[in-house]
């Protein structure tokens, strides 16, 4: 009995203290999300109000009849991002990074889940010599490779289109690594009898392979549109034209341009964060799938 009890307050305190930490994480995305809707004259007052006014006084207001002072309140939570959609072009930049994010996950799923496919389930002449020699690029910092990568795409004559953001982002030798850990898991014996009964090798990968690989390729998705999403640097460098600026680097100018205005920021820190908490929430439980058995076989 006593093993018992201390086996049940030693989970309840596993689980008080990953709480609290969860807690201190969300912390700096609660405080984005509050500072957009905060009051004008509240976004800078010391100490900070960690609650704004909009929350703690419209419903009050409301009930004692003072629906002027409630709406007052609305437009001022309301202003910042009013500010956002009319004097920058955060909708154009929205779309930018939604574009170039859905080509490339979708770009990176194809590519490297047919590498990892033959990586993984086919044998020829130097496969382990070429999966390790393309493995060991992965340990090239990513900022050497941004002149010859600029090279190309000026060689292309797509520097300042969206297709020069695009390009470099259709495959990821980190997809191969993970997609190919994930599909040796698979049995080969499902891939002998499709064989078998006369399957052909897209067959096997679109009827077999695709499938059993969903939390592997769900993975690579999040983290593939995640990083497409924010990636800045890149961006940076191969478009100056405002009209193809992707979100981070279109609130990169607009924190030049407002340095003060804090409001503004956090509410378009606020939006560039919103697509990347649906994704993680829609697609959470074959992440956690995937990292977890992408790791059973190597």
């Amino acid at each position: 009995m006593d093993k018992l009890r201390f086996a049940k307050i030693g989970t309840v305190l596993i689980y008080a203290v990953l709480t609290i930490l969860a807690i201190i994480s969300l912390i700096p995305l609660y405080w984005v999300f509050t500072t957009a809707i905060q009051q004008p004259n509240e976004v800078q007052v010391m100490p900070p109000k960690f609650i704004p006014s909009v929350i703690t006084q419209y419903l009050p207001l409301r009930l004692s009849g003072d629906a002027e002072g409630a709406q007052t309140l609305v437009d001022g939570a309301l202003e910042s991002l009013r500010l956002l959609f009319r004097r920058t072009n955060i909708v154009r930049w929205f779309l930018n990074s939604t574009l170039i994010a859905i080509t490339a996950t979708f770009g990176v799923l194809v590519f490297d889940s047919m590498a990892a496919f033959s990586f993984a389930k086919k044998q020829f002449p130097g496969r382990d010599v070429l999966f390790w020699i393309m493995i060991s690029t992965m340990m090239i910092p990513g900022q050497v490779m941004l002149v010859p990568m600029f090279m190309v795409v000026r060689e292309l004559g797509i520097v300042n289109t969206p297709w020069a953001i695009l390009l470099p982002q259709l495959s990821m030798v980190f997809g191969v690594f993970l997609l190919r850990q994930f599909m040796g898991t698979i049995p080969s014996e499902l891939i002998e009898a499709a064989r078998i009964d006369g399957a052909g090798e897209l067959s096997i990968y679109w009827r077999i392979i695709v499938p059993l690989a969903k939390p592997g390729l769900a993975t690579l998705g999040i983290l593939t549109f995640t990083s497409s999403w924010n990636s800045f640097l890149w961006p940076l460098i191969a478009v100056q034209r405002s009209e193809w600026f992707t979100l981070p680097v279109g609130l990169k100018t607009l924190q030049d341009q407002n340095l003060v205005n804090y409001g503004l920021l956090m509410s378009g820190a606020a939006v560039a964060a919103i697509p990347m908490i649906i994704v993680f929430l829609s697609f959470q439980k074959y992440f956690i799938k995937g990292l977890t058995l992408g790791g059973v076989k190597g």
